[in-house]
């Protein structure tokens, strides 16, 4: 009941192409995450940041909360002033501005 020397030897490395095809299932996972989640997420933060940065007096905004207003003075610590009822006038930070619903015309030069 002796351990034999041909059981004790080391078992024979696999190969590069096997360890390859091992980590191939999780390489195309991340190809797909990258494609399918992150590369969409990051379209979409950057139309949010260039909607926010066009802002302008007089466009109609929806915030994130739902409240409908009309910008009255964009300030440039990132807010801006949002008139929602005759002489309601509330600050809103620009990143939670959801929506411009109607752009106004820029003025003529």
């Amino acid at each position: 009941m002796f351990v034999t020397p041909a059981f004790a030897q080391a078992a024979g490395s696999p190969s590069t192409g096997a360890a390859f095809a091992q980590f191939l299932p999780i390489i195309l996972i991340f190809v797909i995450f990258y494609f399918l989640l992150i590369r969409p997420q990051q379209k979409k933060m950057k139309e949010h940041r260039a909607m926010i940065e066009a802002l302008r007096r007089g466009d109609q905004v929806v915030t994130s909360g739902g409240i409908v207003g009309k910008v009255s003075k964009v300030q440039e610590d990132g807010m801006v002033e949002v008139e929602i009822a005759d002489g309601v006038k509330v600050k809103v930070i620009k990143h939670t501005i959801g929506q411009v619903l109607n752009k106004t015309e820029p003025a003529a030069g």
